[in-house]
Parts: C-alpha cells; sequence; structure tokens
C-alpha cells in the first residue's frame, strides 16, 4: 500500500476512464518529486524514518498509511500494486515473492482449521500440489473438481466451504473457466470466487466483470513477461460482503494484534488489501524484491502489445500443429474445433491467449524426444516469456502427480505444452517441423 493507503482515490483512480493502455503505463506512478525521475525509481531500501512518535504510533495502528518496513510496504512495490489493480478494475492490490505466495496469502486472510475450499482439476501442477499437500499443514482441504460440471461444483460445497478457485485460462491445456456459471454458484452459497488470471492476463480476460471477487497473478509470467523476475500478487474486486455470514472471521472479528479492530467494520471495502498487507505480509513474510517489481512494472508498459503478438503466433502454431500427422490433437480454445472456443469467444475476446497443449501419438517417449529436438523453443518450465517455450509436464511440472490426475490436469504422458512468444512465427513453425520429424 502507498503513502494514501493505495486506496486508488483521485488522479489514481483505476476506474477512472482511461483507457487500458495508457493504464497499463501510467497507473499508480507519478515523477518522483525531489529528483523529476520519470521512471519509478527502485526503492532498495528496508524501513523508513517516521516524522515524530506519533506518526510512528499511527502508522502502527493502522490508523493512517505509509511506510514502516519493507516487508510490509514498499514505495516501488506499492507503484506495481495500484497498476495491477488498476488493469484488473480491483480496489487494491498485494504483491509478493510468487504466485504461490499469492496463493498462501489470499486463502491466509479467511481461512481457519478445518476449513475447505473447491478447486478446478485443471490447475497448474504445483497449484494442485499446493492445495492438496501443504494446505493440508494449516488443515486447510481442498476438493478438486471438474468445474466444466456446475452439478459437481454445488454438490461440493459444504458448511466448512470457504471458496472456489479457478484459471481463467488453465495451464496448460488452454482450457476456459465459465466464470459467470461459477459466480452466480458462489454468490448463492455466500462464498468467494478466486481466478487465477495469470495465463490470460487483464489484457484478454476481466475476471470482476463476471463475478469473480479476487483475482490471483504469478507475476512472473506474461505480466513481466522477460523471464527476469519471479513475482505474484493479489487483487481484490472491493465487492464482496465478509460480513454476510460467519464464515470470514479473519475480517470480520476483532483482530487482537490491533487492539481488537475488526479490518472489514474499520476498512470497508479495502478490508481484504490492509488485511493482506498488515498480517499476512507481516507474519508470513514472502515479500517482493523492489528490483522484481521494478522489472514488472517495465514490462507491464508493453502487456497489450505482447498479448497480441502472443495470441497471433499461437493460433497460427495451433493451426499448423492441428493439420499434421504426428499430433493426435490440439487443445487450443482459439481453433473452431476447441470445446472452449465459445466460451473464449466470450471471455478473452481479444485472444485465447498463447499456452496451450498437443498430444502426440507416439506417446511419453515422443513426447521427450520432441522438447530435445527443438532449437529456437527453449526446453525449461516456464510460460509468459518473450520467447517461445516447450515443455513435457509429464517428466517436469507435473511429475509429481498421479497419473490419473495428470491427464485430468491436461497433463498426460503424449502432452506436449507450448508458450508461443514473440518470434517471427515462420520460424516457429520450422522449428516444429524438423523436431515433429526427428520423431519418425
Amino acid at each position: 500500500m502507498s503513502n494514501d493507503g493505495n486506496s486508488n482515490d483521485g488522479n489514481t483512480d483505476p476506474r477512472a476512464a482511461f483507457g487500458f493502455e495508457t493504464r497499463m503505463i501510467h497507473a499508480g506512478a507519478q515523477p518522483e518529486p525531489v529528483t523529476g525521475a520519470r521512471q519509478t525509481p527502485i526503492y532498495q531500501n528496508t524501513s523508513y524514518v517516521f516524522h515524530d512518535v506519533d506518526h510512528a504510533a499511527s502508522l502502527f495502528n493502522l490508523q493512517t498509511f505509509g511506510f514502516i518496513y519493507s516487508r510490509l510496504t514498499n514505495p516501488t512495490v506499492a507503484v506495481l500494486e495500484e497498476r495491477l489493480a488498476s488493469l484488473e478494475g480491483g480496489r487494491g492490490a498485494t504483491c509478493c515473492a510468487s504466485g504461490h505466495a499469492a496463493q498462501i496469502l489470499t486463502f491466509f486472510a479467511f481461512m481457519e482449521p478445518g476449513d475447505g475450499f473447491i478447486a478446478s482439476n485443471r490447475l497448474y501442477g504445483g497449484s494442485i500440489t499446493q492445495f492438496g499437500k501443504t494446505f493440508k499443514k494449516f488443515d486447510w482441504h481442498v476438493t478438486f473438481v471438474d468445474v466444466d460440471d456446475p452439478d459437481a461444483v454445488r454438490a461440493a460445497i459444504t458448511p466448512k466451504c470457504k471458496a472456489i478457485f479457478v484459471e481463467s485460462l488453465a495451464n496448460p491445456g488452454g482450457v476456459v473457466s465459465d466464470l459467470e456459471s461459477l459466480a452466480a454458484i458462489a454468490k448463492e452459497a455466500g462464498i468467494l470466487l478466486i481466478v487465477d488470471n495469470t495465463m490470460a492476463t487483464p489484457y484478454l480476460c476481466q475476471p470482476f466483470n463476471w463475478g469473480a471477487d479476487l483475482v490471483v497473478h504469478s507475476t512472473t509470467k506474461f505480466l513481466s513477461g522477460n523471464g527476469t523476475s519471479v513475482g505474484g500478487g493479489v487483487v481484490d474486486s472491493g465487492t464482496f460482503d465478509w460480513a454476510q455470514n460467519d464464515k470470514f472471521k479473519g475480517l470480520t472479528a476483532p483482530e487482537p494484534a490491533y487492539h481488537g479492530l475488526s479490518f472489514y467494520e474499520t476498512f470497508g471495502d479495502m478490508a481484504f488489501t490492509t488485511h493482506a498487507h498488515a498480517v499476512g505480509l507481516r507474519d508470513l513474510g514472502p515479500t517482493m524484491a523492489p528490483m522484481n517489481a521494478f522489472q514488472t512494472l517495465l514490462g507491464i508498459e508493453t502487456l497489450s502489445l505482447r498479448m497480441e503478438r502472443h495470441c497471433a503466433n499461437a493460433a497460427q502454431v495451433a493451426r499448423y500443429l492441428e493439420a499434421h500427422p504426428a499430433v493426435a490433437w490440439v487443445s487450443c480454445a482459439a481453433l473452431e474445433s476447441s470445446p472452449y472456443h465459445e466460451l473464449a469467444r466470450k471471455y478473452l475476446p481479444r485472444g485465447a491467449g498463447s499456452v496451450f497443449t498437443f498430444g502426440l501419438k507416439g506417446g511419453f517417449d515422443a513426447g521427450i524426444k520432441m522438447v530435445e529436438s527443438c532449437n529456437l523453443f527453449s526446453h525449461l518450465a516456464n510460460i509468459g516469456d518473450s520467447r517461445s517455450l516447450i515443455l513435457h509436464p509429464a517428466s517436469t511440472t507435473h511429475r509429481q502427480l498421479t497419473e490419473e490426475q495428470q491427464i485430468a490436469a491436461g497433463a498426460g504422458p503424449d502432452v506436449i505444452r507450448l508458450s508461443v512468444g514473440l518470434e517471427t512465427v515462420d520460424d516457429l513453425i520450422a522449428d516444429l517441423d524438423q523436431a515433429l520429424a526427428a520423431l519418425d
């Protein structure tokens, strides 16, 4: 949160009339007042001088907002938070060390031991492991569900269930979630809809417009866009009624560490964001480095341009693969053959993203040979880079899952994942063509 509490009031209101491209360059930032520097500086600082004792007390009591210690707030990170909130159309944001840290911060605000939540069974493999294994150490329990089946989602809701978690565009399979339908189910049950918007970015998809309550990101991916900076963020819509039932006492009950204040009663639509900084970052400590925030801000300045090229290249590569005799299937919502094509047109009208999967007729062994045969595509475990990337999930990101879980997540033994970059598309197709020829 910034000096004005990251309230997004005044000239930096994310819901102001400026267009997306203007906000991705300007939101949250002003020329540095002392030197006039136009680019946001890297405030490589641990702590900040108080005006006097009363000022220090008011900061620690959450009576005023400002900078105390960079585990909680940092000026460079605060600009990124305001920019991310603006682009998502949210009330406030909290940035942190990674996408996984963002997920921990998100659930930490409202989960208690014994609580549960529903998650799509088509998620990034690391999220499935985090939710299904690590969260058990907090006594938080997940039920994985095929979210394409609304009845299955409703059936999984229990009195202890507090949220539904989905990816707007699933990693790795390019599956598009029906956000409006899921939001209606969540609202009916009085629980949260949390959407991981990493793969789509706010340029392609706006989950809050379809009823989502919280949006999480791995800023490492398309927001940064250059493969240099790990980070995460969670954005609050500011519209969820935390007091509608007794499920969310983390935000409605008195907080002993702050003299019994209730975050929701005191901060209203900024309750979640304030809690994420004042309690989540304070106690869990997954702070984003100022340099990583700076690099991500630079990346966001070209987000719309990059996403347009990413999507255009990916669609051409997907069409090439769909026609190749060595390829059994292609899962890309940009293709008219995809069962998610119509959902993509609804939720991602500017493009269906650049990450998708395809299956090789030769199975697991063919997948390993293919990733080792590419020259221009880099074989590594990341997405959203300006460079094109290739991965065999069953032997890497999803290898910790059972084969049944791999298949459910769209990462079975025959699957290849592509993150199509910004290169000349003919060069990308030529590289895939020679790699596929090597399978014979």
